[in-house]
């Protein structure tokens, strides 16, 4: 059932509601993670340069980076939004959004999305530099042009839409130093792990409305759930590997270590809840539980980077 909002002409809406579905286009709430990865990766990659007693930083670059990785994320968000505004149209959780209920039409849309991402690259090009503003459209390419048409063809879409997920702390620690280290290379690898188990667990949630829309995803596919815990299970112990890399690399502290090794632990664990009860509830609790784990990990790292 579509909104009130919907039986209204578009020009009759209220300014703000108008307003509001913009904002909505954006997805400021799941771009709120980006933004928050990009400025790790860009106090880690200021880090890099002096030790963390003497780091300085440039507050006023930061906010150039996190302004145009915004409007790059924001921009994608809309142009995936009006790709697939039929299918929103038919998913419960979606279809409030701001095409399927006609508060913004898809030309309005196309516009917004291109110029968002358009200023976005631009404007980090021009404030910050050409690698974190090349990063950014690497980053939107490849959720709009790969991830987006795969997730109608197959569950594998979720590895491909990882990458851009992961591009923010590249952003961020190439527009700190310029170019890219191992650090920013073991961030993207953490933030890559850290997307399957976590879009698993949502993908669990709402299969059945994934299935209604005809989006193949693994728990869509996979009705057992078998392979699902599979590509869980083997991310999560890739991830607390990953998450101990920092600590080899010299980037930080045993104290760290210890820390990953029993968030690790703690979030495998929940894995392994959804791999022993492969029900909504332990779907749910692995959702939360990663949400929790990600900030505290990256938290974690800039408190004991050395």
């Amino acid at each position: 059932m579509k909104s009130a909002t919907a039986i209204l002409p578009v020009a009759s809406l209220p300014l703000r509601t108008r307003a509001a579905a913009f904002c909505e286009l954006a997805k400021p709430r799941l771009n709120t993670m980006a933004l928050l990865t990009a400025a790790i990766g860009f106090c880690l990659g200021s880090r890099a340069v002096l030790p963390a007693s003497a780091a300085t930083y440039d507050w006023w670059r930061l906010l150039h980076v996190l302004l145009g990785t915004f409007l790059t994320a924001g921009g994608s968000a809309a142009l995936n939004m009006l790709a697939e505004r039929k299918p929103d149209a038919v998913m419960r959780r979606t279809q409030e959004r701001p095409l399927p209920t006609g508060r913004v039409t898809p030309s309005e849309a196309l516009v917004f999305g291109s110029l968002s991402c358009a200023a976005g690259v631009i404007y980090l090009v021009v404030t910050v530099n050409a690698l974190a503003g090349f990063l950014a459209a690497i980053a939107a390419l490849v959720y709009l042009a790969a991830y987006t048409p795969l997730k109608q063809k197959t569950w594998l879409c979720t590895l491909v839409g990882a990458v851009p997920g992961a591009m923010p702390p590249l952003i961020g620690w190439a527009a700190a130093r310029g170019e890219l280290a191992a650090g920013a290379w073991v961030l993207f690898g953490i933030m890559f792990l850290w997307q399957l188990p976590h879009f698993m667990a949502i993908a669990w949630l709402y299969r059945d409305d994934y299935a209604r829309a005809g989006f193949p995803m693994l728990p869509v596919v996979d009705r057992c759930g078998t392979m699902t815990v599979s590509v869980v299970l083997v991310s999560m112990v890739a991830l607390l590997a990953a998450s101990v890399a920092p600590v080899f690399i010299g980037m930080t502290g045993a104290v760290y270590g210890t820390a990953a090794l029993l968030l690790g632990a703690g979030f495998l664990g929940g894995g392994i809840g959804l791999a022993l009860e492969r029900s909504m509830a332990t779907a749910r609790r692995l959702f939360f539980e990663s949400l929790i784990y990600l900030p505290a990990l990256l938290g974690l790292l800039l408190w004991n980077t050395k």
